[in-house]
């Protein structure tokens, strides 16, 4: 194989960060996987993340933005959203009561994904979650 050949395809998109730009996110990751058994679980987390980046950082200040990247490989699905930063802490996984309105996001995204990697950026955080097409590649998978 050639070395700048992969198996693997990657898109992006940018939003502005309003919250109707979620519904935007989450039909543009439906119709890269639209053939995809993962479609369902990517798409609740890209809104998941991207909910969070507009609700919780600059990328919902005026004129804040959010990006997200899907990547696609016949062993993986990768959703990765980036946010503007201007939180105080990195986002993470907070055990919340059950009647809990708020905080419960990210819980979610780990119960679905195999794995969830948060990763500080220049400008604020980009958090992934990675989605295996068989579950007996690691990680954990909450039915």
């Amino acid at each position: 194989m050639h070395e700048y050949t992969s198996t693997a395809r990657v898109w992006g998109l940018s939003c502005p960060g309003f919250p109707e730009e979620v519904s935007r996110a989450r039909r543009w990751t439906r119709d890269i996987l639209r053939d995809s058994p993962l479609a369902d679980d990517a798409e609740l987390i890209v809104s998941e993340l991207s909910t969070n980046a507009i609700r919780h950082t600059a990328s919902g200040w005026q004129p804040g933005s959010f990006h997200l990247a899907v990547a696609v490989s016949a062993q993986v699905v990768a959703v990765s959203v980036t946010d503007d930063g201007g939180a105080a802490t990195a986002p993470k996984v907070e055990h919340q009561d059950q009647d809990a309105e708020h905080g419960r996001g990210l819980g979610m995204v780990s119960a679905l994904a195999h794995r969830v990697v948060v990763h500080d950026t220049d400008q604020g955080h980009t958090v992934t979650a990675e989605l295996y097409a068989d579950a007996r590649l690691g990680g954990r998978r909450c039915w």
